[in-house]
C-alpha cells in the first residue's frame, strides 16, 4: 500500500498582514508540538526592510496549523505570544521598522525553546553592510529569547552581540534553520559572516570575504562564545549559510552553501570537539548536486541515517529532494523527491517516530509563493 505524503501550508505570501514569508525553520517541542518559524516580510519579498520572525504551532504533526504569532521584531523588548499578530496593525503600537530574521530555534533538554536570531535597520541592506556603510548600531546584531511553554509565550529578547560577533565582521547571519543541542548538553548554532576587503579594488561584497563560524553555549543559552572560524578568501570555498547535525559517534557534521564560481555548490566540514575547532577547513562536496541555496541536515538515530534537503537541480532552484547518507556525509544518494516545482530554502525535523517533516519554500511560478510542510515516512528515507 503506498504511503500518504501529507502536505499543509502554514505560510502563504500575501496573507496575514505580510507580503511574503521566507527562511523556514522547524523544531519539535517537548510536548510534541511542531513549531514552524519564518520571516514575515511586511512590504515585499526583499531581504531587508520591515521583517518580523513569525511562528505557527501544530499539535497534530503538521497536518494543520494554529494562529500566526510575531515572536521577534526589530526594536522589541517585550517578548511575544501565540496570540500576537503583526505589531502595529491591530494593537495600535508604532514600532521602529527594521529586520528581525534568520530564526535558529532549538528545543533544550529542559523543555525550553531557545530562539537565536539577528536584527538590522530597515535600510541596512546586505550590500551596504558588506561595504562598511552601516554603523554598528544599525548593522547586524545577535539576540536570544526563550519560551517555557512550547512556543505559546516568549520572554523579552536579550542581546548577545558582544560575545557572538567579532568587531570587524560586517555581514552576519545565524544558520538559517534549526540549531542543535549536542549530547554533551552544549548548544551549537551555525552562523556566517563577512570580513573587510583586503585586495585593492574590492569593496567587501565579493564572495571571497564570506566566512563561517559557530556559536557555543554550555549553560543553556545564558552565556555565549564563538567556536570555530573558517575564513579562506581563496575564491574556491566561501562558507555561507550553514547547517549542522551531530552524528551518532558525537562528530558534528557541518554542511554549507558555497557561492564561488567552482562547480561544487556544497561544501562540508567536521568537528570532533563539539564545534570548538574543525578537523579541516570546509572542502567541496561533489556528491551533493544543488544550486546556490540554503539547505538542511538532520541525523536520525533510529535508523542511523543522515538526511540532507535542498533543490536537486544544479543550475536553478527547482525540484526539492531529500538525500541520505549512511557513512556520515561522505557519500549520498537521493531517496525522495518532495516536489518537482520551484523550491528554495528548507528545514528538516523528526516529526514523530515514523515521520520526518520538511518545511520548505515552493510554488508554481515562484519558489516563494508558500512555505509548505510535508510529512514523509521514515521508511521511505532509508
Amino acid at each position: 500500500m503506498p504511503h500518504e505524503y501529507v502536505s499543509s501550508v502554514p505560510f502563504r505570501a500575501g496573507s496575514e498582514g505580510y507580503a511574503s514569508f521566507r527562511i523556514p525553520a522547524v523544531v519539535r517541542a517537548a510536548d510534541g508540538t511542531l513549531l514552524a518559524f519564518a520571516e514575515g516580510r511586511v512590504d515585499s519579498a526583499k531581504d531587508s526592510g520591515a521583517i518580523d520572525i513569525v511562528l505557527k504551532r501544530s499539535t497534530d504533526g503538521g497536518r494543520s496549523w494554529g494562529r500566526l504569532a510575531a515572536v521577534a521584531r526589530y526594536g522589541d523588548s517585550a517578548g511575544g505570544s501565540a496570540g500576537a499578530g503583526r505589531r502595529g496593525r491591530d494593537s495600535g503600537d508604532d514600532p521602529a521598522e527594521g529586520t528581525a530574521g534568520n530564526p535558529a530555534p532549538v528545543v533544550l533538554d529542559d523543555g525550553r525553546v531557545l530562539l537565536v536570531f539577528v536584527t538590522s535597520a530597515a535600510d541596512a541592506t546586505e550590500e551596504r553592510i558588506r561595504r562598511g556603510e552601516v554603523g554598528a548600531g544599525q548593522g547586524r546584531r545577535v539576540w536570544v529569547q526563550f519560551s517555557e511553554d512550547h512556543g505559546l509565550g516568549w520572554d523579552a529578547p536579550r542581546e548577545i552581540t558582544g560575545t557572538a560577533k567579532h568587531p570587524d565582521w560586517r555581514w552576519y547571519a545565524t544558520t538559517p534553520g534549526h540549531a542543535l543541542q549536542l549530547s554533551s548538553g552544549r548548544v551549537l548554532v551555525p552562523a556566517n559572516h563577512s570580513t573587510p576587503p583586503t585586495l585593492s579594488g574590492d569593496d567587501g561584497t565579493e564572495g571571497r570575504y564570506n566566512g563561517g563560524h559557530d556559536l557555543l553555549s554550555d549553560d543553556g543559552g545564558a552565556t555565549w562564545r564563538i567556536g570555530y572560524v573558517d575564513d579562506n578568501p581563496d575564491g574556491r570555498i566561501n562558507v555561507n549559510e550553514t547547517t549542522a547535525a551531530e552524528l551518532t559517534d558525537g562528530t558534528v557534521y557541518l554542511n554549507t552553501r558555497n557561492d564561488s564560481e567552482v562547480p561544487e555548490h556544497r561544501a562540508d566540514a567536521r568537528s570532533t570537539d563539539g564545534g570548538e575547532t574543525l578537523t579541516a577547513p570546509f572542502g567541496p562536496q561533489p556528491n551533493l548536486t544543488a544550486p546556490v541555496v540554503e539547505a538542511s541536515v538532520l541525523q536520525l538515530r533510529d535508523p542511523d541515517v543522515l538526511l540532507f534537503s535542498a533543490p536537486s537541480r544544479p543550475d536553478t532552484r527547482y525540484r526539492m529532494s531529500v538525500r541520505a547518507s549512511t557513512d556520515g556525509g561522505v557519500t549520498w544518494r537521493e531517496v525522495h523527491t518532495v516536489d518537482e516545482r520551484r523550491a528554495a530554502y528548507s528545514d528538516l525535523v523528526r516529526a514523530d517516530q515514523e515521520t520526518v517533516g520538511l518545511l520548505y519554500e515552493t510554488g508554481g511560478d515562484s519558489a516563494y509563493e508558500t512555505i509548505t510542510f510535508r510529512r514523509i515516512p521514515v521508511t521511505d528515507l532509508v
